[in-house]
């Protein structure tokens, strides 16, 4: 085999992972360092209040410098998503809404994942037991079609990532949060504490 060629297949493809949270973070970053290049990228303007989004992003900051691996912080640009999800309020989670969101934030981390010289992106978001994969590789799919990026299908939820992922935060002594992070699953999250 020509050294060119040996050298060009042994070099790990770079893929921008995009992050929810820490937590969400810890067992899809592991299991992809195994093939890939892995760059983190924080960029969920859906997060609600500021504070929690300065607290959600923090963590990825603080578990990147404890790991040793590079995240990109996107903009806080909250009026952007708001506008994405403009009279979807009422809709349950898991329904339109949520697939608005995952397109809002799947299209930047496409784009991120261009401007940064990356050959795939993938998310997070299907490690979450209360968010469906199919929806989550179909939206990605699409994101990836006028990008010139690859998306990177998956559902790292399966074989107990997600345990993995709570098992790994207990480790790493990480903040959880109790709600997906928009106003609206805050919302949903008051509802369920409320005495009947």
């Amino acid at each position: 085999m020509d050294l060119k060629l040996e050298i060009q297949d042994s070099v790990k493809k770079k893929i921008l992972l995009h992050a929810c949270c820490a937590p969400c973070l810890t067992h899809p970053f592991r299991m992809l360092l195994e093939r890939f290049d892995v760059t983190a990228f924080f960029y969920n303007p859906n997060i609600h209040p500021e504070s929690e989004y300065r607290l959600r992003r923090e963590e990825v900051e603080r578990l990147s410098r404890e790991w040793g691996f590079e995240v990109i912080i996107g903009p806080y640009d909250a009026e952007a998503w708001f506008d994405a999800v403009r009279r979807r309020g009422d809709d349950p989670e898991g329904g339109e809404r949520c697939a608005l969101c995952y397109r809002f934030r799947l299209e930047k981390t496409a784009e991120a994942a261009r401007k940064n010289g990356a050959d795939l992106f993938t998310t997070t978001l299907s490690i979450s037991p209360l968010k469906k994969a199919t929806v989550i590789n179909r939206i990605g799919h699409e994101a990836a079609a006028g990008s010139g990026v690859a998306f990177y299908e998956a559902d790292f939820k399966k074989k107990d990532g997600f345990k993995s992922s709570t098992r790994i935060s207990r480790e790493e002594k990480l903040y959880r949060q109790d709600y997906c992070g928009c106003v609206f699953s805050m919302r949903e999250r008051e509802k369920r504490r409320r005495p009947r």
